[in-house]
């Protein structure tokens, strides 16, 4: 017998208020969200999924708890904190700290003064992680699903002295991270490890003497105030990983949370890109206004001295992998096929 439409609408319904289910998850990172790539993930992946749901018509729902800063794990652990479920997503620091477990995430580092466009290297990447199968796989492997890229612009010099050329850095602690560390010793500087929540401490003390980052993560955490002088250099901006489930959490969620998250998680590496620009312009201006910061720029001639001086980074990386070489050249070529010249042809 059929239904009339009001009454197959009402057990349509029904069906589906029967079948709704509501997910608890667990959003984490190692930073806190005044980092555009955290602050994304709470302001727009936490913040827009029930809203998402409900605009598919989708009964299910999901009940988030939100961790960040460093509460339940730090920036050494965000990998294995996904990977182990400590919590069931979050931001993982794949590019910069995890060379020996996911080498092929770390790319860029290795292929610096290539691209400064986030926005195009985030669009870049989120391609090369669905169309590189070793990229993808390397995720997998890790118990997760990869959603999103991250990055951040261009990095450049801060530090407790003025620097008027490369001879300035010879023989000085500079914070660099996991691979960055390269690009300092081979101007002569001594790389010291750390993230972001360690460097003022470290700036203070003495521990180092200055960092090569990211002005949207140096100004907001205020490295200024104990390393006031900006040198810009333009090392290139960087993917430093992305946003990620645990995949046996994943495999519990239903068709249309999954739909959503991945809808979510294109769209973080989008909106986080933007609002790191604009958070780079913010804060270059700021501190050039700043009687107390010193803001210079390094010269071409000394920034071409730099990436002549670097040694074969890519491709001594690209031939450690089995991967490698496919998953460099597809990097290079999508720089190229998006117009831009590149610092050095790392697969040349």
């Amino acid at each position: 017998m059929l239904l009339k439409p009001a009454l197959a609408a009402a057990v349509l319904l029904t069906a589906h208020t029967a079948s709704a289910e509501t997910f608890n998850l667990t959003m984490g990172s190692s930073h806190p969200t005044v980092v555009p790539w955290v602050g994304v993930l709470s302001d727009h992946v936490v913040g827009q999924t029930n809203a998402r749901l409900e605009a598919m018509g989708s009964p299910d729902r999901v009940e988030w708890t939100e961790s960040y800063g460093g509460a339940l794990f730090g920036f050494q652990d965000t990998l294995e904190a996904v990977e182990d479920g400590l919590v069931d997503a979050g931001w993982v620091g794949a590019g910069l700290w995890e060379e020996s477990k996911m080498p092929l995430q770390t790319i860029t580092y290795f292929a610096p003064f290539v691209i400064d466009d986030q926005p195009t290297l985030m669009r870049i990447m989120n391609e090369i992680n669905a169309t590189v199968p070793a990229m993808a796989q390397s995720w997998e492997a890790h118990n997760q699903v990869f959603l999103g890229s991250s990055g951040v612009e261009t990095y450049h010099l801060l530090t407790t002295f003025p620097v008027t050329s490369l001879a300035d850095l010879e023989g000085r602690k500079i914070l660099a991270p996991g691979p960055s560390g390269n690009w300092m010793s081979a101007i002569g500087a001594v790389p010291v490890n750390g993230a972001l929540p360690t460097y003022y401490n470290s700036l203070q003390t003495g521990v180092a003497d200055g960092v090569i980052s990211i002005i949207t993560g140096t100004y907001p955490n205020k490295l200024h105030e104990v390393a006031p002088y900006l040198t810009l250099v333009g090392v290139g901006a960087q993917y430093t990983g992305g946003l990620t489930v645990n995949k046996d959490s994943w495999d519990g969620l239903s068709p249309d949370v999954q739909t959503v998250l991945r809808e979510l998680g294109s769209e973080y590496a989008t909106l986080h890109a933007e609002q790191v620009q604009v958070r780079y312009d913010t804060a270059l201006q700021a501190m050039r206004d700043d009687p107390a910061v010193t803001v210079t720029t390094l010269s071409e001639t000394d920034r071409q001295a730099w990436i002549d001086r670097l040694p074969n980074l890519a491709g001594d990386w690209a031939s450690r992998h089995p991967a490698g070489p496919d998953t460099l050249a597809a990097f290079m070529s999508a720089v190229r096929a998006a117009g831009i010249e590149p610092g050095r042809n790392w697969d040349q």
